[in-house]
């Protein structure tokens, strides 16, 4: 079984080959087949770390920075979700859209990066590979439960209130 780390990892790359993918894209159409999957990948992975993930940061594995990486993570996930609440506000291809399509791309860079090098190693390192298993399973059961984001509910989240509630074991 997977560990959720390399989960998480494997989401990262589909993100990076989706965006390439959106470069080579040619027209509405295929814009659309490209963007509409991808947002939705997004969307449905912030929600999942967001439950799986960074709970656990937050009680026991995160080291001295997870409140700081968690809050900034929750603001990530935020700026990526009103690029793409931006993006549906206007017609695909559109100068706007693109300008919405390139701000969720640009803070999604970052915070790949982010949690690339600072929250998924600081996890390795205080959490066992049992945790790490186990969370994995949730993970992939949390994308089995939820096909095409079914009965998720995207919207922001108050990063102070998140690691209210989720910062006491």
């Amino acid at each position: 079984m997977d560990d959720i780390t390399a989960l998480i990892l494997d989401d990262h790359h589909a993100f990076r080959v989706g965006f390439a993918r959106l470069d080579d894209a040619d027209g509405e159409e295929q814009l659309r087949a490209v963007w509409e999957p991808l947002a939705l990948h997004l969307e449905i992975h912030a929600d999942a770390e967001e439950k799986i993930l960074y709970p656990h940061l937050l009680t026991d594995s995160g080291g001295e920075d997870a409140e700081e990486e968690t809050d900034d993570a929750i603001r990530d996930h935020n700026k990526i979700r009103d690029g793409i609440v931006a993006a549906s506000k206007h017609p695909i291809g559109s100068d706007p859209w693109w300008a919405a399509v390139w701000a969720a791309r640009t803070e999604n860079s970052e915070h790949l990066a982010e949690e690339e090098d600072e929250v998924l190693p600081d996890f390795r390192k205080h959490a066992g590979m049992e945790l790490r298993t186990e969370l994995g399973a949730r993970w992939i059961q949390f994308y089995a439960e939820h096909p095409q984001g079914r009965g998720l509910d995207f919207h922001n989240k108050d990063p102070k209130k998140y690691i209210e509630n989720f910062g006491t074991p």
